[in-house]
């Protein structure tokens, strides 16, 4: 059976959301109006609503995975990152080979940013709402998952203009030079492989 696999994998998100978190889904889409929000039920009629409304596509679901990330399903959000799309290209695709640099990048960063991620995060120019909620969703977690978060956050921003380097400028710019440096490393390392 083949199909649209983006479709595929939405259909896979909507079978996995609870009810509550459907409801807190539709709450966050407050924008499409309270008549047609009333009659979703299904995970996948939320969705066929944002394509519709040029929310999310094919090679661009950087809002869903941010809608999904505030109800606590960054597990699915992951989903949704570069190089989990789909029809977004295969290893040839730039935007893939930069996604896999920063998702290189993201896991050295939380191996070594520790309690230093606020710092981060404001100097990759995010909120300070979103690191308010970066804060209170990191309640539950430990402080590399936080870093993650704050890379997924940044990246859901920048959209396809996330780049590895971006990183690298923000870390030298926190004086976490040491990091970047292994960033830089790691990187290296992988571009040899």
């Amino acid at each position: 059976m083949s199909g649209d696999p983006f479709k595929q994998k939405l259909l896979q998100v909507s079978n996995q959301l609870t009810e509550t978190q459907l409801k807190d889904l539709t709450f966050l889409c407050g924008f499409i109006g309270k008549a047609r929000l009333e009659k979703i039920t299904q995970g996948y009629e939320l969705f066929e609503v944002l394509i519709e409304r040029k929310k999310i596509q094919h090679d661009d679901a950087v809002f869903l995975s941010d809608l999904l990330t505030q109800v606590g399903r960054s597990d699915l959000s992951d989903l949704f990152t570069t190089g989990n799309l789909g029809p977004t290209g295969g290893p040839n695709d730039p935007r893939d080979a930069e996604g896999v640099n920063i998702n290189l990048a993201a896991e050295v960063i939380a191996d070594h940013l520790g309690r230093n991620w606020r710092k981060l995060a404001r100097k990759l120019g995010l909120s300070e709402v979103k690191i308010k909620n970066i804060e209170r969703r990191g309640q539950q977690m430990d402080l590399e998952e936080v870093a993650m978060e704050v890379v997924r956050e940044w990246r859901s921003t920048r959209r396809g203009e996330a780049k590895a380097e971006h990183l690298l400028v923000a870390l030298r710019a926190c004086e976490m030079n040491l990091t970047a440096e292994k960033v830089e490393e790691r990187l290296r390392e992988a571009s040899e492989q």
